[in-house]
């Protein structure tokens, strides 16, 4: 395996998917969910926003005892409170991350942090050096990526990779970019960046015009190499990208794509359903890959033998049996 086909995959299950009203856990259940993203394979977990609550600190500080594995990860703002205490509630995890991150485009600069792109050039620099010095690896995102000046974008990420950032996060904060737009500034930078070598880029895509999958995949062939997704695609608004539609994309498209992920995709369809059940958040049935309808023998992928009968289908049905009464 080239190691530049090897997509990481970050779940925010936890974190981003937990902000749908009445779909908050306690600490057992996000443990409960923990677990089994772990088996599942996934490379890192993002476990909370310490700062938040007293609940989501103590949340994270557990999760980091239960599940060893994977990188967990705490979000913050760019401010160093918010790392403090995130470095504060990772301090037992084997593989710490803090990602912290501030607005890139002149709306989010000008309007909501009312500041200049030279200051908010100097806040970014100082969260990661300051994140770099409490855990072991250090996320940048840059807010509203889809909609900030290129050139700007491709200087801000310059300076946190400088600064010793490790993964970049390009979100289409807004879920209203196209695929070919993405696509596209995921290119800028990896051509425009000096140092784009010593960093990773992530895509984070949100699916308010049903684009999300498709603008992964457009940031993936790009050279972005951390895929940020939930569990059925769950979140606030439309959602945010769904692990099991973009990764089983990139499986049935193997050859065309040529990328990997450590998922086990037979833990797919039970852990859509443990998330299902704990978030009180019926899957729709015509929901792709773990929806009701994605079982039924006529699905037109799997007559096309997209998926490989005995690699998937059979693996996907074990699943089901118990889920129709």
């Amino acid at each position: 395996m080239s190691l530049g086909k090897r997509i990481f995959v970050f779940d925010t299950t936890l974190r981003d998917g937990e902000q749908v009203p009445g779909c908050q856990l306690n600490t057992e259940e996000k443990i409960i969910v923990a677990k089994a993203l772990d088996e599942l394979g996934v490379d890192v977990i993002e476990a909370g926003f310490p700062v938040s609550s007293p609940g989501d600190f103590n949340s994270v500080v557990e999760i980091t005892k239960a599940v060893t594995r994977p990188t967990i990860c705490a979000l913050t703002r760019a401010k160093e409170a918010d790392i403090n205490i995130a470095g504060e509630a990772l301090r037992f995890a084997k593989r710490s991350r803090i990602h912290t991150g501030i607005g890139s485009s002149d709306i989010h600069i000008e309007h909501k942090l009312r500041s200049t792109r030279e200051n908010i050039l100097e806040m970014a620099v100082a969260a990661v050096k300051q994140a770099k010095k409490v855990v072991h690896e250090v996320e940048f995102f840059c807010e509203d990526a889809g909609r900030a000046d290129q050139a700007f974008l491709a200087r801000m990420v310059e300076a946190v990779i400088e600064a010793g950032a490790d993964v970049v996060n390009i979100p289409d904060t807004t879920g209203y970019m196209l695929p070919w737009q993405y696509g596209e500034r995921i290119k800028y930078l990896m051509d425009n960046v000096s140092n784009i070598d010593k960093a990773i880029l992530s895509a984070h895509c949100h699916n308010d015009l049903g684009l999300a999958t498709a603008n992964s995949l457009a940031a993936l062939q790009n050279g972005a190499r951390q895929v940020e997704c939930t569990i059925n695609g769950i979140g606030e608004r439309a959602g945010n990208t769904a692990l099991e539609e973009v990764v089983m994309a990139m499986e049935c498209h193997k050859e065309t794509l040529g990328l990997e992920t450590g998922i086990n995709h037979k833990k797919l369809v039970p852990i859509s359903h443990l998330v299902s059940t704990l978030m009180r958040m019926q899957v729709q049935s015509n929901k792709a890959i773990v929806g009701r309808n994605a079982f039924a023998h006529s699905s037109g992928i799997h007559q096309d033998g997209f998926l490989k009968h005995r690699e998937t289908y059979e693996i996907i049905d074990e699943g089901h049996h118990h889920h129709h009464h």
